[in-house]
């Protein structure tokens, strides 16, 4: 288990949390505009949100929840993250085949937000407790892995 001064798994991915509502916010103080520029910035924070939420969403899946399901007794709070990803993955899909920002797509950008901060309010009060007080899970080992399957990811993706 480590010790509260190494980082793990959790603070990687509460990392990517802050990261994602950095950029949520950029978009939400660009308002309404309509203007080029305004539009152009919007296009471009929607595709990094957008990218960072599937990468994100991915290396929890493919990594974290099932090590976090083979470690726990109670594992509903796995099952509810994996609902919350699919109805992120339903809207990021939406407003991925979106073509202009406009009162709809600001309005999927807005909830998407909302339902992350829901997300991430869930992992940082319930997950990741859990997931530092299982004695069978390596969080610092599992960083590493995250990192490395992130960076590939990405990667892909450039």
């Amino acid at each position: 288990m480590a010790t509260r001064s190494e980082k793990d798994a959790c603070d990687l991915l509460d990392a990517d949390h802050k990261a994602v509502k950095k950029l949520f916010n950029a978009y939400s103080d660009l308002g309404a505009s309509r203007a080029r520029t305004a539009v152009k910035k919007k296009i471009e924070l929607v595709r990094q949100i957008c990218q960072e939420l599937n990468v994100h969403m991915q290396i929890e899946e493919e990594i974290f929840y099932p090590a976090l399901r083979a470690a726990l007794k109670d594992t509903s709070i796995v099952a509810e993250g994996e609902v919350e990803h699919q109805g992120a993955k339903d809207l990021v899909a939406q407003i991925e085949s979106g073509t202009e920002p406009d009162e709809m797509f600001d309005a999927k950008v807005k909830v998407l937000g909302e339902n992350i901060d829901h997300h991430v309010k869930d992992e940082r009060t319930e997950m990741f407790p859990k997931a530092r007080a299982a004695r069978k899970l390596d969080l610092v080992a599992m960083r590493d892995q995250l990192q490395a399957r992130k960076d590939e990811l990405m990667g892909a993706m450039a």
